[in-house]
């Protein structure tokens, strides 16, 4: 599978707009075609190269995808994760998986930002004063 299409990257950044209207966190979305060395360590270069690390709460989700190797990783900031805990995580994982395993990448990384941001919008409900802190596009690691 090559880059996503046009239409495919609209589909996932209108995915993180939706649920980022309903909350003040940040979800952003990082994919590659290979994931060199272990995923978790990826995932984590990328929320502290994107500067996820800064946001006013602490709320950031990032979900990183390695579709060619078949790696994938959700990560959050500190202060999601306290409200949330490891279940959320795998939880998350779980209803991705399940459409990846049928190469349907897109679809999976939606249903991921859609659960993310049930959760982002439980514990942190957007405010009339929020504003959005990080960008909503896809990062191509590979590029």
């Amino acid at each position: 599978m090559g880059t996503f299409s046009s239409e495919e990257q609209e589909k996932v950044v209108h995915a993180i707009s939706i649920a980022e209207n309903k909350t003040s966190g940040e979800i952003r979305v990082v994919v590659e075609k290979h994931c060199p060395g272990e995923v978790f360590e990826r995932a984590t270069h990328y929320f502290e190269k994107l500067d996820m690390h800064k946001t006013a709460l602490r709320n950031g989700v990032l979900i990183y995808l390695a579709h060619e190797d078949h790696k994938f990783s959700v990560i959050g900031d500190a202060g999601i994760h306290k409200k949330v805990g490891d279940d959320f995580w795998e939880k998350t994982k779980e209803i991705m998986v399940q459409e990846f395993r049928n190469a349907q990448y897109v679809n999976g990384l939606i249903q991921g930002i859609e659960h993310a941001g049930e959760q982002l919008a439980k514990f942190y409900p957007r405010e009339d004063d929020d504003i959005n802190e990080l960008p909503n596009d896809i990062v191509f690691g590979d590029k």
